[in-house]
């Protein structure tokens, strides 16, 4: 799993994963301490994600490990929304 924050949406009037009303977000790798990794990827958002935000992803056959992405053409998922996260009990992110 990684972190990373949402930076917009991805719009595909025509595509083949048959997963009903799907959203796309581009979200941008990131560091647990909030640097930027560069690293942008497209994510299926199964939670409601918003720009802006800190979400864990899910990639590979792990992203395909959920009702409503089983056997679908899915290489990452955004699967939680981070509230906290605190290294060596310092938080070093809070929403």
């Amino acid at each position: 799993m990684h972190l990373a924050k949402v930076e917009g949406k991805v719009v595909s009037t025509k595509k083949n994963d048959s997963i009903e009303g799907a959203k796309y977000l581009l979200v941008n790798l990131i560091l647990p301490n909030g640097g930027v990794k560069d690293k942008y990827i497209i994510a299926l958002d199964l939670v409601g994600a918003g720009e802006g935000e800190v979400v864990v992803i899910a990639q590979g056959s792990s992203s395909r490990q959920t009702d409503i992405t089983k056997n679908k053409p899915i290489d990452a998922v955004i699967i939680g929304i981070v509230d906290l996260i605190e290294i060596k009990g310092n938080v070093v992110f809070k929403k």
